[in-house]
């Protein structure tokens, strides 16, 4: 098993890297995700281990992630490189290596997802760091290990959601990538060790008189900071009427404001909406619904030839 924190149910064997919706049937395409920089960049450098959405993740396994074509401010970088910073601090990590540049418009490597579980699963969770519990600050919360890197990022267009990636690029990304030793890596222990698709939300149960999660104030300025620097994104989107835009941290820090504690009994932190649903007129390994307003700053909608058919579909 890799270095980094292990829980004591761990999982001993070895993740399965093939990506497969998360009812347990499986597809043959690559599923990408386009988020805004720097969240992206930081996941693919294993610094973010936890990626929040307001909607529960749709498969299990590998995950390609592209930067979509916003640059990121300097303020934003700013604000989500402290927050790392002060909750790794919390397990006494500093010295964290950042990514020299948030690239855009590009394809930056993959991650690969365990599992999903609600947020106040996550933050009472007391077999993962207590960063990683720091981190759980949205509806659900996507659970990522394994980072890889491309040596050469891909120039490519994203699209909203959860995408198939062009049989094209992935053919030529797969062989350039470089493993990513994050700051403090995470084994995320499986509820049923035989089952792989175990970690899912509603699959962890707490005693009633489960304490909370204390942060010190500069824990809580900090995780202010980046509420804030994704809320640039939330309102974007409430004037469009919009679902959810791509790559941002999809009102997942959003206009909520901090506090000092993390109820462990049974609180969300973020309540959202499942927007996950996607518009018809884009293919998608989703069940499309009704159209959604799109965002100005989001990527066009057009979505890449599906590869596999029908078979990609998440029921």
């Amino acid at each position: 098993m890799r270095g980094g924190y292990s829980g004591r149910c761990g999982f001993a064997g070895g993740r399965h890297s093939s990506s497969r919706s998360n009812d347990g049937r499986g597809y043959h395409g690559n599923p990408c995700l386009t988020m805004h920089q720097p969240w992206a960049s930081l996941l693919v450098h294993g610094i973010k281990r936890v990626e929040g959405r307001s909607w529960p993740s749709p498969i299990t396994g590998r995950l390609w992630i592209h930067a979509a074509s916003k640059v990121p401010d300097p303020d934003t970088i700013k604000a989500m490189e402290d927050f790392y910073r002060e909750i790794y601090a919390v397990d006494g990590i500093t010295g964290i290596k950042f990514p020299d540049h948030y690239p855009v418009s590009r394809l930056l490597g993959c991650v690969e997802v365990v599992g999903c579980l609600r947020s106040e699963e996550l933050v009472c969770w007391e077999h993962v760091p207590e960063s990683v519990r720091l981190e759980g600050l949205t509806d659900f919360c996507w659970l990522c290990e394994n980072p890889q890197k491309l040596v050469v990022p891909f120039e490519m267009r994203g699209y909203q959601g959860v995408y198939n990636l062009e049989r094209r690029i992935y053919d030529g990304a797969v062989r350039g990538l470089l493993p990513v030793q994050g700051p403090l890596p995470v084994k995320f222990p499986l509820p049923d060790p035989r089952d792989p698709f175990s970690l899912k939300p509603g699959s962890l149960t707490f005693a009633a008189s489960k304490p909370t999660l204390q942060k010190s104030e500069s824990v809580a300025a900090a995780i202010a900071g980046a509420r804030a620097a994704a809320t640039q994104f939330s309102k974007k989107d409430r004037k469009a009427a919009a679902s959810s835009e791509i790559g941002t941290e999809e009102q997942s820090w959003g206009s909520h404001g901090g506090s000092s504690s993390v109820d462990c009994n049974g609180l969300s932190i973020v309540h959202g909406s499942y927007a996950h649903l996607q518009n018809q007129n884009r293919p998608s390994i989703f069940p499309s619904t009704q159209a959604n307003s799109q965002n100005p700053n989001s990527e066009p909608r057009r979505s890449p030839r599906l590869e596999f058919g029908a078979s990609n579909r998440w029921h």
